[in-house]
């Protein structure tokens, strides 16, 4: 991935923006992605970069996307830097009361702990990301003093495309209030980047978040699903129901580690998509596949 490194500038044909540094792939990728995004009824947004290197991949890089699950990343981001400041601990047990215990959607918590439980911060939050339960991401979001205090924080570490609205309680409630947690893909794969290269979260706090994004449940046959079985990808999937036939967010945003070392930064999302299960995933497994049979042959 370092061709031509002393080259800067953005090519984009119909919507697919490369660093030179992918100039001379252009022939190939470009037709691979076009024709893999068109397969599918929906809007489809790509964000990839190589973190060592700078190279990217953009596809509608720019447009708006529901987060659906994707956004309990950054709100475990913003409670590890409340941890880092000494505000928390992560052997301190929270107190999860039956109030807070979402209706719908996935929550181990429901499902074990129908009356309420405490637990420790550690355990929340491995459940936030690891099994993207709605309960515990909603605990966390209280912890951390409102959406709008997360909010705050993304911004204050440069992120400025993405908006946290909403609690899961509220998001479940209604189809259409998933659109108030948006973020482009370039903001995702830029708090990415950021929460990667180590200058936002201590070492303790970012190796515990990408132990459990390594270990996430759901999604793994989307950005993992044509990776050979060892790929090492830490990942946070975000998926919403499907109504009428209609699904309005699939998608997964991760760190994924290449064969030469390197590691690829990448946001896919799949929005207001008419197809199945299958299809929706797959579209995100192909579009990983295409960019790391290039990465790793470089």
């Amino acid at each position: 991935m370092r061709l031509y490194p002393q080259l800067k500038s953005i090519i984009c044909v119909a919507g697919l923006c490369f660093s030179t540094n992918f100039l001379l792939a252009q022939h190939r990728l470009l037709p691979q992605i076009q024709q893999t995004a068109e397969s599918i009824h929906a809007q489809i947004g790509i964000s990839a970069l190589i973190i060592e290197t700078g190279d990217t991949i953009n596809f509608h890089q720019e447009q708006r996307f529901p987060m659906q699950s994707t956004y309990k990343f950054p709100i475990a981001m913003a409670i590890l830097h409340l941890v880092d400041q000494g505000k928390f601990t992560l052997e301190q047990k929270i107190t999860i009361n039956q109030s807070e215990i979402i209706p719908r959607g996935a929550s181990v918590i429901r499902e074990k702990y129908p009356q309420g439980a405490s637990l420790t911060l550690d355990e929340l939050l491995r459940l936030n990301i690891a099994e993207s339960d709605g309960t515990a991401c909603d605990v966390l979001i209280r912890l951390a003093g409102g959406t709008q205090k997360v909010q705050d924080y993304i911004n204050s570490i440069g992120i400025k495309d993405m908006r946290i609205s909403t609690t899961e309680m509220v998001q479940v409630s209604d189809d259409w209030t998933q659109y108030q947690n948006w973020s482009t893909p370039n903001a995702m794969t830029g708090l990415l980047k950021t929460f990667y290269k180590g200058n936002v979260l201590s070492k303790n706090s970012q190796s515990k978040l990408i132990e459990w994004m390594i270990g996430s449940v759901p999604g793994n046959k989307r950005l993992k699903g044509g990776l050979p079985a060892n790929a090492i990808v830490a990942h946070k999937p975000g998926t919403s129901g499907t109504f009428r036939g209609l699904t309005r967010a699939t998608n997964d945003v991760g760190i994924i580690t290449l064969p030469d070392g390197n590691h690829l930064a990448i946001s896919v999302f799949v929005s207001d998509a008419y197809g199945t299960t299958q299809e929706r995933e797959g579209v995100i497994a192909a579009i990983t596949k295409i960019i790391w049979d290039y990465a790793g042959n470089k």
